[in-house]
């Protein structure tokens, strides 16, 4: 039984996807597992473990993109059995599912960037695994549709979606609320992913400097009145020497704040309606 099966989709229990931007060491990993783990069950809330093996979006050829793929694997399973809990993370070529990914991995998820590759989204819904589609950031909510539909035509309808904002080309990103009501107008849980939604593009991910903190709880009370499936959130240790997404990621101290306090405002929405 994949462990997806244990979440309901239909957004009746909230979900936190959260984790490392990408995989760094099984120290780290391990940390953030039982960190997440423990505040998921205090807030009584669905937990998936998220981290990529692979960041193959890097700025530079030089910066850290991931570990060797059966090293992250092994990793990925002993986090698994350890604590109990679903994993989700992002692909990047249909070839990586047949090295292990499809079979340990419960939800698979397709980056923004690549979300319009027909024959990569293809490939990952005809595994059969819940299929999480992250937004580009140069498509309107509406185009999503469209990716939705090559997804149905496997027959694959378990299916969730992810809003990160929108880029105008001008290296910020811009949240439109409205973008959440137009993607659950399609059927499937919406989530929001809130840190990559204040990167700034043009600096380097791995830099403290690259994004605008400030802004989370703001974007986070907003979605988390939106009455959304859950909360997609990348957390570390210390964020200060991650090798990606230094800027974006919450710390544990942040985490504590931040993440109880989306949950109790969807909670408080969710109540009204």
């Amino acid at each position: 039984m994949q462990l997806t099966d244990q979440i309901t989709l239909d957004g009746s229990k909230p979900l936190l996807m959260a984790g490392n931007c990408v995989l760094e060491s099984r120290d780290i990993a391990f940390r953030t597992a039982e960190f997440l783990s423990e505040m998921a069950e205090r807030l009584q809330v669905h937990y998936v473990f998220k981290a990529s093996y692979k960041k193959d979006n890097r700025s530079n050829a030089a910066y850290f993109s991931g570990m060797a793929l059966p090293e992250a694997l092994e990793i990925f399973r002993a986090i698994k059995n350890e604590f109990g809990v679903p994993l989700v993370t992002d692909v990047h070529y249909p070839t990586e599912l047949a090295e292990g990914v499809a079979e340990v991995f419960d939800i698979l998820q397709v980056p923004a960037y690549l979300v319009m590759q027909t024959e990569l989204v293809l490939a990952i819904a005809k595994t059969g695994k819940t299929v999480n589609l992250k937004k580009a950031q140069f498509l309107h909510p509406a185009d999503m549709g469209k990716v939705v539909k090559k997804v149905e035509t496997t027959g694959n309808k378990k299916i969730m979606l992810t809003e990160r904002g929108s880029t105008f080309g001008y290296r910020d990103l811009v949240v439109d609320p409205r973008g959440f009501h137009i993607m659950k107008e399609f059927g499937y849980p919406v989530l929001f992913d809130a840190g990559h939604s204040i990167r700034k593009y043009g600096v380097p991910s791995s830099d403290p400097k690259g994004g605008a903190k400030e802004f989370l709880p703001t974007l986070m009370s907003t979605s988390a009145a939106a009455d959304l499936a859950g909360l997609f959130i990348e957390v570390h240790p210390d964020p200060t020497r991650a090798q990606c997404d230094a800027a974006s990621q919450l710390s544990f101290a942040e985490a504590e704040k931040l993440i109880p306090r989306y949950f109790a405002i969807a909670e408080f929405v969710r109540e009204l309606a």
